[in-house]
């Protein structure tokens, strides 16, 4: 059961319905757009996976119900106007009927949230055996290994910061990026635990 207080949600404005946008939880990437009744409202509180209103069929519809492209709920937000919901999800495929990671042309997530993607990656690397995958072959190693492996990658990027080119430093940063984050999944940890300290930080100065 998700926890959120479904009575503060304003249904009157849209004659019934409220617009709901879907966001992935770790690239921040709007995924779709779709709408709830309280029904669906109160299904995927209880189901924990995203239910909509199809205003075209006048029915409920659980996303992924056949395609299993479902969404898994993380977290639900109401705007200040009461009558919008943001869905922070987990999604198992695409949200897009057509195929992509969004109902938005993208087809991975922009920016600082490949960050999230990769993590992802790694997270899946990690469950497949080390004769398949390099990832999975250095957390086997254990987390000395790995520390080892930021410590060297993060040499090369200062030497790289110094005397190579724009693209070898990105190279040795991307590399450094990759096994820094391989570290925090060694250590049972994620990048948004790191950015909870860096909120932390800036909240402090002046």
């Amino acid at each position: 059961m998700i926890a959120f207080d479904a009575d503060k949600v304003d249904f009157d404005k849209g004659g019934g319905l409220i617009c709901a946008v879907a966001q992935d939880c770790l690239t921040l990437q709007v995924l779709m757009v779709a709408w709830m009744d309280r029904a669906a409202l109160d299904e995927t509180l209880a189901s924990g996976e995203a239910t909509f209103f199809s205003r075209s069929r006048q029915t409920r519809w659980r996303k992924g119900e056949t395609s299993g492209n479902t969404l898994k709920i993380v977290e639900v937000t109401l705007d200040c106007d009461g009558d919008t919901l943001l869905l922070s999800v987990e999604p198992a495929g695409p949200a897009c009927h057509l195929g992509t990671v969004s109902c938005f042309g993208a087809a991975i997530a922009p920016g600082l949230g490949h960050l999230g993607e990769l993590e992802r990656t790694i997270a899946q690397r990690a469950l497949a055996s080390p004769e398949e995958s390099g990832t999975a072959r250095l957390l086997a190693r254990g987390v000395k290994r790995v520390a080892q492996k930021v410590g060297e990658e993060g040499v090369e990027t200062a030497l790289a910061g110094v005397a190579g080119d724009d693209a070898e430093l990105c190279n040795e940063a991307a590399d450094l990026l990759y096994h820094l984050t391989i570290l925090l999944k060694a250590r049972g940890l994620s990048l948004n635990d790191v950015m909870t300290v860096l909120a932390a930080r800036a909240e402090q100065r002046p």
